[in-house]
């Protein structure tokens, strides 16, 4: 649905306390993860956004009745799975549907999914994926970008990946947890979103060792149970938000947060001149004391600072005095936000997955957000510049920010959006 634009009103301050959001990038394997059992599971701190809708949508089609039992709870139940096809029109959204593949694998010995959607810069590959599942022991073919999936008993054996991967870790995880073979994941992804889906399969009942190592240990079981979860902060939400109080030289504190989760980003903001102080699930971030210095980034898998928070960090640099270098390895073409930025008076130069920006004043352009983080690295963009920016694309901010409208208010954002609220009913 094309939502009507954001006017930001920018060039001052921001001031107070804003919750942190529960992660969705952790909330959506968690959903999937809840197709491996029959009973019901209830899930705590589920943002309503728009990839939540989706992967709602992908899970009625495969058999999950879900309802909502509170704002941020959601009930789930897939007593059986009544599609074992994840088709085109429902995966093509969203890049992270793919994973169901593991989850209907395990739990029908079949499954049919298409090659996902997502945003709209550059492919993300699934060779992990299939290179791992057929390791263990799955037929994997591929037919017009329809990927088939069976297996005849139990998924067993070793499988070191040759990258770290996230949504790979994920799918080898959610293959494995059902049967009764033994399966050794090597080289597998220390991501905040593996461990929290791991430790939901475990309270469910699952037999997973090794969650924050990069060797995970699957011993399969016969049926998981149900029960309730609550889902982690989301750390790339309270990222934007502390490079939102650099952006704009303001002083703000986050709350609901994992400060552990989010010290790549804490050391190189203290690295500019800002000042962090962690508390017990929270942090403040104090970026009025001294004036920000430039510096240097390259994108790393966590615990190394996330290309989720690449362009968000991009927006606050060309607004720092001096000459920064950014780089992007992991998503070398996550670069849509940099013709919005030179709209609104950026000097960045692009070569390959290297940006060399020359930090100084920006000022208030219409914009248009081409994928969900550049949007956020817009907002911030807007924050800085005097006089009102005008941000179209945003939906593309609804698939990962909840109420922002509201809380960005709550921090004295001088912003409204004609004729819609951006929060999701």
């Amino acid at each position: 649905m094309q939502l009507t634009p954001l006017h930001i009103k920018g060039g001052r301050p921001l001031a107070g306390t804003v919750a942190a959001q529960h992660s969705k990038n952790a909330a959506l394997p968690i959903i999937v993860a809840s197709l491996l059992s029959r009973e019901k599971v209830t899930l705590h701190g589920i943002p309503r956004l728009s990839d939540v809708y989706t992967i709602l949508d992908l899970m009625h089609h495969l058999g999950t009745q879900h309802a909502w039992v509170g704002e941020n709870s959601l009930e789930l139940h897939t007593p059986e799975i009544l599609n074992t096809d994840a088709p085109y029109a429902l995966v093509s959204k969203m890049r992270a549907s793919f994973i169901v593949l593991g989850a209907i694998l395990a739990r029908a010995g079949r499954a049919t999914v298409s090659m996902p959607g997502g945003c709209a810069w550059g492919p993300r590959p699934v060779d992990q994926h299939v290179k791992a599942l057929r390791a263990l022991g799955a037929e994997m073919t591929e037919d017009g970008g329809n990927f088939d999936a069976r297996r005849s008993g139990s998924l067993s054996g070793t499988f070191q990946f040759e990258l770290l991967t996230v949504g790979g870790t994920h799918n080898s995880i959610l293959a494995a947890t059902l049967g009764d073979g033994v399966v050794t994941l090597e080289n597998a992804s220390i991501d905040t979103d593996v461990v929290d889906m791991i430790e939901f399969l475990n309270a469910l009942g699952a037999d997973i060792q090794g969650a924050g190592t990069n060797t995970v240990v699957i011993r399969g079981v016969e049926a998981l149970r149900g029960g309730e979860y609550t889902v982690i902060p989301d750390r790339i939400e309270a990222g934007t938000f502390m490079i939102m109080a650099a952006a704009t030289r303001s002083r703000v504190t986050l709350t609901n947060i994992r400060p552990d989760h989010l010290r790549a980003v804490s050391l190189k903001l203290q690295e500019m001149g800002v000042e962090i102080t962690e508390g017990e699930g929270t942090v403040t971030v104090d970026a009025t004391v001294r004036e920000l210095r430039p510096v240097n980034i390259t994108t790393q898998s966590y615990p190394g600072f996330p290309t989720d928070l690449q362009p968000q960090m991009s927006a606050l640099l060309a607004t720092v005095p001096g000459t920064s270098v950014v780089q992007d390895p992991v998503y070398p073409d996550r670069l849509t936000h940099v013709a919005e930025l030179h709209r609104m008076g950026a000097n960045i130069t692009v070569s390959g997955y290297t940006q060399v920006i020359q930090g100084g004043a920006l000022h208030a352009a219409p914009v248009k957000a081409a994928d969900l983080r550049a949007g956020a690295a817009l907002i911030i963009a807007a924050l800085t510049a005097e006089s009102e920016t005008v941000i179209d694309g945003v939906q593309y901010l609804n698939r990962g920010y909840e109420r922002l409208v509201e809380r960005l208010r709550g921090l004295g954002v001088d912003v409204h959006q004609p004729d819609m609220a951006l929060a999701m009913d």
